[in-house]
């Protein structure tokens, strides 16, 4: 199993985050990188413990939002002496488990030259009949637009090779728009796409659970149109200049 280096986003994480942490580090990695999305104080304890772990902490002061969270990460791992062969982002809240997170990271012996999503299972009884809907249209409307079918456009685990973070630090999208913009990037630039089965996300009515995997499929599908219309107007302004020439 190749080693990775794990990238957790986190926006006031609950004290389990702890013990997620202790459990990874049993596992084939070479570092955990936790970036500290501007938590409100009353959670210092637990990034101070997550430090003790061996963890790297990483600190906005202010909330920047889980895409500017996640560059922040990949410019420390270009910047540092760090050495992988890819990173792992992972989500804060207790939405993947060390079994997923396993099964990820064994699939990367077969899967080494692109992306490995580890997509959830929406027809799982834990999700509404109208969660279900909102995800197959919204992986409808991503294969209708960029021709790639994918299950889960906003799944939070994904492995990355580690020669892509240079692109993916350009990449547009500050908050979870850059999960999406990541996948149209890929695509543009002809990297594969792989899909691995993970255990049910437990879904979560607060406001946490946004903030790591958004499940609001208006907005997603809103992100999936814009990215279509940005395509398009460049298309457009591309052929009006050669038009000039």
């Amino acid at each position: 199993m190749e080693r990775a280096i794990v990238l957790i986003p986190a926006l006031n994480p609950l004290p389990a985050i702890v013990h997620f942490v202790e459990k990874l580090n049993t596992l084939a990695i070479e570092k955990i990188i936790v970036i500290n999305d501007g938590s409100e104080k009353k959670y210092d304890a637990i990034f101070e413990q997550l430090l003790a772990e061996g963890c790297v902490v990483l600190t906005h002061e202010k909330n920047c939002g889980k895409g500017r969270a996640l560059k922040t990460g990949m410019d420390y791992i270009i910047k540092s002496a760090l050495r992988c062969k890819g990173v792992l982002t992972v989500g804060a809240h207790g939405q993947h488990s060390v079994l997923d997170i396993e099964q990820v990271l064994a699939s990367t012996k077969i899967f080494s030259d692109g992306i490995v999503l580890g997509i959830r299972d929406f027809k799982g009884s834990d999700y509404p009949l109208i969660t279900q809907l909102q995800n197959r249209a919204s992986s409808m409307l991503f294969e209708l637009f960029f021709q790639k079918r994918l299950l889960d456009t906003q799944t939070g685990l994904r492995y990355i090779p580690i020669e892509f973070l240079p692109w993916l630090l350009k990449v547009k999208g500050e908050s979870f728009r850059y999960d999406t913009n990541m996948l149209v990037e890929a695509i543009k630039r002809k990297i594969s796409l792989y899909e691995v089965p993970i255990g049910h996300a437990k879904l979560r009515k607060n406001s946490i659970i946004y903030y790591d995997e958004i499940t609001n499929h208006k907005q997603v599908l809103q992100q999936i149109w814009v990215n279509y219309f940005n395509k398009d107007k460049k298309q457009d302004e591309t052929f009006s200049k050669r038009k000039r020439k």
